[in-house]
């Protein structure tokens, strides 16, 4: 029993408030998992730079010195920056794989949670309330975000097992449910390229997604197919630079509800977390269908 939320900008005006809302949603399902949390935000992006966000094995490493030596090793006026127990280094797209290799030589117990455009990934074990007040996230502002309170039924409560997940540039899921096949689907993926560094089901359907939109797919169409490829019950909830997606398995008991106004989209486990949202009451509030993607995208 995990807990999710969602929510997608429209008003730009309601942008800075981004991190506040999803703060105050992810504070309403706690109890469906206190094990850990996490954060996915998008933000207006880096312009011509790319972002790295990275973290340590514990929340008592030192990541901000790692930050700091891997962007005088670039050099290129990359930079790091700290938030609570990861960095996000801002670099020139075309250090990104040299970036990558620099950490896996030089600090392998670093992983990079998340890169891209605009994509910036903070979790960590804890409750969840705890988890977003050390990395600030009622501060952030964004054009869209997704929040995951973890129960762990799959694999072990660790900060690399929390969600969000994130196997591509500016690409994350979080998941309610489980996976039947994740154990054939991951030594598949692993041997098209794909990185998959734990044993969590779900970052198998992150990599499967990114696979499939690798191999041409759009996002909506991977979708669709994981029904087809994908075993078990599950909730998706999926962002990309731009787009935020939700998709339920064709038996759907997952618990899942939606909110749409002309300001915002917005996906919860429970209503009540929608309760902290603008408007409200004057919102169209919806179970989403079995085996329906939906989807959202600035232009």
């Amino acid at each position: 029993m995990c807990g999710i939320a969602g929510l997608f900008i429209k008003d730009t005006k309601l942008e800075p408030e981004l991190g506040s809302l999803l703060a105050q949603m992810t504070s309403t399902l706690c109890s469906r998992g206190p094990d850990s949390a996490g954060f996915a935000i998008y933000s207006r992006g880096a312009g011509s730079r790319a972002k790295l966000t990275i973290s340590g094995p514990s929340a008592g490493f030192d990541i901000g010195a790692v930050g700091e030596k891997l962007a005088a090793a670039l050099g290129h006026d990359a930079t790091s920056a700290v938030r609570y127990s990861h960095a996000i280094v801002t670099l020139a797209h075309d250090d990104v794989e040299r970036a990558e290799q620099w950490l896996a030589e030089n600090h392998p117990e670093v992983t990079v949670m998340s890169g891209g455009n605009s994509l910036e990934i903070y979790k960590e074990v804890g409750y969840p309330d705890d988890v977003a007040k050390s990395f600030g996230i009622a501060s952030i502002s964004g054009t869209h975000g997704i929040s995951h309170t973890r129960m762990a039924t799959e694999s072990a409560v660790t900060t690399n097992g929390a969600h969000p997940f994130s196997t591509g540039p500016d690409q994350c899921l979080v998941h309610n449910g489980s996976l039947s096949n994740h154990a054939s689907l991951r030594r598949e993926l692993r041997r098209e390229g794909i990185k998959i560094r734990t044993e969590n089901d779900s970052e198998v359907a992150a990599a499967y997604l990114t696979k499939q939109m690798r191999d041409g797919q759009t996002l909506g169409e991977a979708l669709k197919s994981s029904l087809d490829d994908l075993d078990g019950f599950f909730t998706f909830v999926v962002g990309t630079e731009r787009g935020f997606g939700v998709l339920r398995d064709p038996i759907a008991c997952k618990p899942a509800v939606m909110a749409e106004t002309d300001r915002y989209v917005a996906f919860a486990s429970e209503y009540k977390t929608l309760t902290c949202l603008p408007e409200i009451a004057k919102a169209k509030v919806w179970e989403p269908k079995p085996a329906t993607v939906y989807f959202w995208e600035h232009a």
